[in-house]
């Protein structure tokens, strides 16, 4: 079978053993997938990745699709259900942080992370969107990005929600997933001395995201692309 989607490039070894598993036992089952602009993921230097987040296993598709290895916060709750479960999620590229709260130590490691030269995965929304249409980004991602100096990556996941209902119903037609990365956005670590350029960087590269939705899913961001664009 034809790989469509090649293997990442950089990332841990155990990591790319899981795409290639991915792409060759449970891709040509789960789903048909298209992405594009892997070629707008820098090759090499710290970078954030900003994504769309739905109801689906956004953080799965995308992390398969990107050229590198992203690395995630995820809550701190599911490294505590099981010691197996915590050591996944640590190898695979999560680290824990407290949800509702304002975690410190959450945040230095991921600015850690991406000044180290690795790839960080951040839903700037804040939380999964029910509709799939986008809602207002939080300044967290820019903060981060401003804080290591890296470049955000605009990215977009679509259909992901489909992937649960093949799950539950196995003998199903295959749905279509499309990842769609943007041209890497320069973030001014100035910004975060001014909380004026902060919350215009912040609805920037939110329009980004935006931009790579169909327009049925860019919920409060449509007019102000539609407007951009005449």
């Amino acid at each position: 079978m034809k790989n469509s989607v090649p293997l990442p490039h950089d990332g841990s070894a155990f990591w790319k053993f899981l795409c290639w598993l991915i792409s060759y036992v449970f891709r040509p089952y789960l789903c048909t997938l298209t992405v594009e602009g892997r070629e707008n993921v820098p090759e090499t230097g710290g970078v954030v990745v900003a994504s769309n987040h739905t109801m689906g296993p956004d953080y799965v598709i995308l992390g398969y699709s990107s050229p590198r290895q992203i690395f995630y916060m995820a809550k701190s709750e599911s490294f505590d259900i099981n010691p197996w479960l915590s050591k996944f999620l640590h190898a695979v590229g999560t680290f824990p942080v407290a949800r509702f709260s304002q975690d410190a130590e959450a945040l230095k490691e991921a600015i850690t992370l991406v000044k180290s030269g690795k790839v960080l995965g951040m839903f700037p929304e804040g939380t999964r969107s029910r509709t799939g249409s986008l809602n207002y980004g939080r300044s967290g991602t820019v903060r981060i990005a401003a804080e290591a100096n890296a470049p955000i990556v605009p990215a977009t996941v679509l259909n992901s929600r489909k992937l649960l209902y093949r799950f539950k119903h196995p003998f199903a037609p295959r749905d279509h997933m499309t990842v769609r990365f943007g041209e890497p956005m320069p973030v001014d670590p100035a910004v975060l001395d001014d909380p004026d350029a902060l919350r215009e960087t912040t609805e920037r590269m939110m329009l980004a995201i935006a931009k790579l939705l169909p327009a049925e899913h860019r919920g409060v961001y449509a007019e102000m692309v539609e407007t951009e664009q005449t």
